[in-house]
Formats: C-alpha cells, sequence, structure tokens
C-alpha cells in the first residue's frame, strides 16, 4: 500500500524506524551501519532504507525539514505502515551555557511555536513527550558509551530565520536546544498510541561561536547514530 509519499509496500518497513531530516543520512546511515539494506523509497527523494543491525531488523528514512514534513511522513509510518517505534535522529542549536556542539540530547518533551496540535480541538496546550521506555534505554546507552548527554526539553520552532528572536526567553527557562520537527513527531505519536524518541547532535550555539559544516552534519554524528541504532535493537 503505497502513498503519495513513500512507494514502499507493507512488509517493507521495520517495526522501529530511524529518521533524520536529511535523506542522505538516512543513506549514509544505512550503507554505514546496516547490511543486507534495501532502498524502498525514492519519492521526492526522500530516502528510506530497510536492513539488519547486529542481526535485528530496522528501517532508516529521512523526513524532510520542518514540522509540516516530518508531519506527515511519521503520520503514515504510524498509521499506513504499521511502525511501532521512531527514533528522530537530527541536529540542533545549543542554548544553555553548558550545552556544547557535539553534545547529545534527547528531548524529553518539545515546546513549539507552531499551530500544529491546533487540529486536534483540545483546550489549553497540549505538551506532548518522548516514551520514557525508548528514552530510559537510549540515555542507558549513552552513559555506557561515556559521551556527553543532557537530557531535558527543546524548542521545536518552525522558523529557521525569525524575525523576531526569543532565544534568549526560551533558554531562561532551561530550553536546552532549537530544533524544527519534534513537537509533529511527539503529538503524532500520542495521538496513534505508539513510541517515539527524538535523540539530537548539537551542530552549533545560538550564544557562543561554535558550528559543524554541512558536511560534518551528514556524516559526523556517529555516537547519536550508534546510540540510537542500538536503541532501536533493544525495543
Amino acid at each position: 500500500m503505497s502513498t503519495p509519499h513513500n512507494s514502499a509496500e507493507k512488509g517493507d518497513i521495520a517495526k522501529t524506524v530511524l529518521m533524520p531530516g536529511d535523506p542522505l543520512r538516512a543513506k549514509f546511515i544505512a550503507e554505514t551501519f546496516l547490511t543486507d539494506a534495501k532502498c524502498f523509497n525514492e519519492v521526492r527523494g526522500m530516502l528510506g532504507y530497510t536492513g539488519k543491525y547486529e542481526g535485528k531488523e530496522v528501517s532508516v528514512m529521512g523526513h524532510g525539514m520542518g514540522i509540516p514534513s516530518i508531519g506527515i511522513y511519521t503520520y503514515e509510518l504510524y498509521n499506513f505502515y504499521d511502525v511501532d517505534n521512531i527514533i528522530r535522529v537530527g541536529s540542533a542549536g545549543g542554548l544553555q551555557d553548558d550545552v556544547n556542539v557535539r553534545d547529545i540530547i534527547f528531548a524529553m518533551g518539545a515546546h513549539t511555536d507552531s499551530n500544529y496540535g491546533f487540529q486536534y480541538g483540545l483546550p489549553g496546550t497540549f505538551c506532548p513527550t518522548a516514551s520514557y521506555d525508548i528514552l530510559e534505554k537510549a540515555v542507558n546507552i549513552a552513559r555506557e558509551k561515556g559521551v556527553r548527554y543532557h537530557v531535558g526539553n527543546v524548542l521545536a520552532s518552525d522558523a529557521f530565520y525569525k524575525k523576531c528572536n526569543e532565544s534568549e526567553l526560551y533558554k531562561k527557562m532551561g530550553t536546552l536546544a532549537v530544533e524544527m520537527e519534534t513537537i509533529a513527531l511527539y503529538m503524532n505519536a500520542a495521538e496513534a498510541h505508539k513510541k517515539a524518541l527524538t535523540i539530537l547532535t548539537v551542530s552549533d550555539h545560538l550564544f557562543k561561536s561554535e558550528e559543524l559544516s554541512a558536511q560534518e552534519r551528514q556524516t559526523s554524528f556517529t555516537d547519536m547514530m550508534e546510540i540510537a541504532l542500538k536503541t532501536a535493537i533493544a525495543l
């Protein structure tokens, strides 16, 4: 059963899917870490692969940039392809002083300036969170690897170039970093009664002159990728 955005048939996609924003990063993960990887989607250039990691089936697929894009792809995976777990592996801009470039962030929850949640018709503010069992597994794996990591809230923003920048305000409220997708992933997971986690590598910092190049973002997030893969096969 294909969709306008995904040419896969049922059974082509594993129960757990890793999702980077960049489809070329999905290709890199498949070619670097998976065995017997097969491409299941090339529609709109949003590459998706299924293969095996340490003998267990795992899929990886790009989700594009921004809340609307990840909203479409994760909705279809949860609701049309019987995917149970999605782990976003992405980049973020650091906000806190103790957060450095290349640190890993586990998004326990997400703030947003998006109106994505309006569709549910809920009164007040709906605050989706990560699935705790996935979060716990991932944090334990990071601890065992001895990498620098942080657990807390991130800001999922609708805009990359902003006329009014609220970064200082979110920093004061303890927000670890800013990115552009997690709110849609966590809301889609909640609505579908499925599981989700966002793992981020800090690629730049809004209050420090530190950043990674586009090539480094694509290929150097090895710790994050390995943590996500080891978490995936533990589910």
